[in-house]
């Protein structure tokens, strides 16, 4: 859910200027108020457009048009199959973009990740990026199996280890096969020949 990478975000320093719904997008320029966000959408399940209205002065909101036209350094693609697409990322591309991270099952078109691939910035596919929520899903059956409750602080602490594995994983792998910094590659690569050594080592060929 992209409030949560936007908490993130800001836990790191970044600040976020845009989100949006199925409606439309907010940006606000001093940086959304995340806690607001939630606010709206998970207590008084509203729509993002009521924002402005909360926020005041400085916030802005767009029922037309694509929340990829908004200048951004990163952009992070969390709502639906396909949303983001290869005129999106040409927007995105032309007004400077650093790294786009999926944060959710193939949100970028094959054209969105083409021109991403071609424009050299660093992408992250949804494979790699997005595994949070399966690792966390057997974070729990660790726990279950073992009996055992871990605090959120150990169960975060644990994630981003996972996390970080899956980064240095699909880096190295990139680099193994002659294509540095190609994360869909590494990704891909990684996660078929992890897959096909567990099969190994069950038998199975």
């Amino acid at each position: 859910m992209a409030v949560y990478a936007m908490e993130k975000i800001q836990a790191f320093g970044g600040k976020v200027v845009a989100c949006s719904d199925s409606d439309g997008y907010i940006v606000d320029e001093a940086g959304i108020d995340v806690a607001l966000v939630k606010e709206i959408k998970e207590l008084r399940r509203g729509r993002i457009c009521d924002y402005v209205g909360l926020r005041g002065a400085g916030a802005h909101y767009i029922a037309e048009g694509s929340i990829w036209d908004v200048p951004c350094d990163v952009a992070l693609p969390c709502a639906t199959q396909n949303e983001l697409t290869g005129k999106d990322a040409a927007s995105l591309l032309r007004n400077g973009v650093m790294a786009v991270a999926e944060g959710a099952n193939m949100p970028s078109t094959p054209e969105a990740v083409r021109a991403f691939q071609a424009g050299g910035i660093l992408f992250a596919p949804g494979k790699a990026a997005n595994a949070g929520g399966v690792a966390t899903s057997a974070l729990e059956m660790q726990q279950n199996a073992s009996r055992d409750s871990w605090s959120f602080e150990q169960t975060e602490a644990r994630l981003a280890a996972v996390m970080r594995g899956i980064h240095d994983s699909c880096a190295a792998t990139a680099e193994e096969y002659g294509a540095p910094g190609d994360y869909v590659l590494g990704a891909s690569i990684a996660g078929f020949v992890r897959v096909a050594e567990a099969m190994r080592a069950q038998g199975v060929i």
